[in-house]
């Protein structure tokens, strides 16, 4: 579970939380729905601890979010965003460097997984031989969700992930999310998201 208390955060004049709470139950999907700058990106860096509250508390799994848990509640979070900033390696390198991480030790098969959910969400054969600048931000935002997908984590955070995709595609990785066996959080403009019927919009 996540639990927003009595959020507060202003940048100079700018009020963008005011006693702001929220909930989130264990595996709820939810989509966090709001007009450009008022906050919704900063909601999830407040989880990852890239950014923080004025005043108030976040509590994940029973741990009020701290300096002193912050690195083990990173460990229960994926995230991926808008951009998908992925270093210059071959996708396989990229693999490679993630999974040699020893939080993620206890992952196997992780190339035989990632070529069939790279076949799944439509891309091309020789992904894992390719170097990442030379892909689209569209194919970009499909290989940070796969990656996100192996690591399996309790809680999966995504950012516009599908800015950069046709409807299709948007609609073919909305419904793999929706079956996830986790909590996910979503920020999207994207009206196929808010058309589906069985995840909770928040709105703010």
């Amino acid at each position: 579970m996540i639990h927003y208390m009595d959020i507060n955060k202003r940048y100079g004049d700018k009020v963008l939380f005011k006693d702001f709470n929220l909930k989130i139950e264990c595996k709820e999907k939810v989509l966090l729905s709001a007009s450009s700058g008022s906050g919704k990106t900063t909601l999830i860096r407040f989880l990852l601890g890239f950014d923080k509250p004025d005043s108030g508390d976040i509590v994940i799994d029973g741990m009020t979010l701290n300096h002193h848990n912050l690195k083990a509640i990173r460990e229960k979070i994926a995230y991926v965003s808008q951009d998908t900033d992925l270093p210059s390696l071959t996708t396989e390198a990229l693999l490679d460097k993630i999974f040699s991480y020893k939080v993620n030790h206890h992952i196997k098969d992780y190339k035989d997984n990632f070529l069939s959910l790279s076949k799944t969400f439509q891309l091309d054969d020789q992904v894992l031989s390719t170097q990442i600048q030379e892909f689209s931000g569209g194919e970009r935002q499909r290989i940070g969700l796969i990656i996100a997908l192996l690591l399996n984590r309790p809680y999966l955070l995504l950012d516009e992930i599908t800015s950069g995709l046709d409807h299709d595609l948007k609609a073919l990785i909305m419904n793999h999310i929706m079956n996830l066996d986790a909590t996910v959080i979503i920020v999207s403009h994207d009206a196929l998201w808010k058309s589906e019927s069985s995840l909770r919009e928040v709105t703010f």
